[in-house]
């Protein structure tokens, strides 16, 4: 386990602009961040190029980082989060994503054919919900936050996130009979 005299020290040598350390914080934290990335963007190759923005804004940064208010680690992830995020709210990654995310294959008589969501009136039921059952829905299926990420972001009890995302899937099951 790392001390905390050794933390201090480590981070010392990154604001000092010592590259082995920053080698030793890439082998130390990419397996993690890696992992939170991939989580949050669905793609492995998308996510290796976040890590790589990750460690650059790190190094960029170091200076801003203060001990007072948290460990290295948690900056780090909080970087790394921010970055995901921000990408899967892109117009870019949103266009890029479309075909995976809003179409629905089927098949017909041995064919298979796309049809945008669209189409079959999805979109339109989504949009009937009330605006706090549309952003959960949003939030956890379509930007895939986890509940709790969604009550931290929306500022709201967990409980209520769960029972918001309950009472939108309910409502949604009504308007698709």
């Amino acid at each position: 386990m790392v001390q905390a005299s050794d933390t201090e020290q480590f981070v010392r040598s990154l604001k000092g602009g010592d590259e082995a350390a920053l080698a030793e914080l890439y082998d130390r934290y990419s397996a993690v961040l890696f992992g939170m990335l991939v989580r949050i963007v669905k793609r492995q190759e998308l996510a290796e190029d976040l890590l790589q923005e990750v460690f650059v804004k790190v190094w960029k940064n170091i200076h801003s980082y203060d001990s007072a208010q948290g460990s290295l680690y948690t900056w780090m992830i909080r970087i790394a989060r921010n970055l995901a995020i921000d990408k899967t709210r892109s117009k870019e990654f949103r266009k890029e994503n479309r075909t995976t995310t809003e179409i629905v294959a089927y098949k017909s008589y041995g064919i298979t054919s796309e049809i945008p969501v669209d189409t079959i009136g999805l979109k339109e039921k989504v949009d009937q919900l009330k605006p706090e059952h549309r952003i959960i829905i949003d939030m956890l299926f379509l930007q895939g936050y986890t509940q709790q990420e969604a009550a931290e972001e929306l500022a709201l009890p967990l409980g209520t996130v769960k029972t918001r995302s309950r009472m939108a899937l309910q409502q949604l099951r009504k308007l698709l009979e």
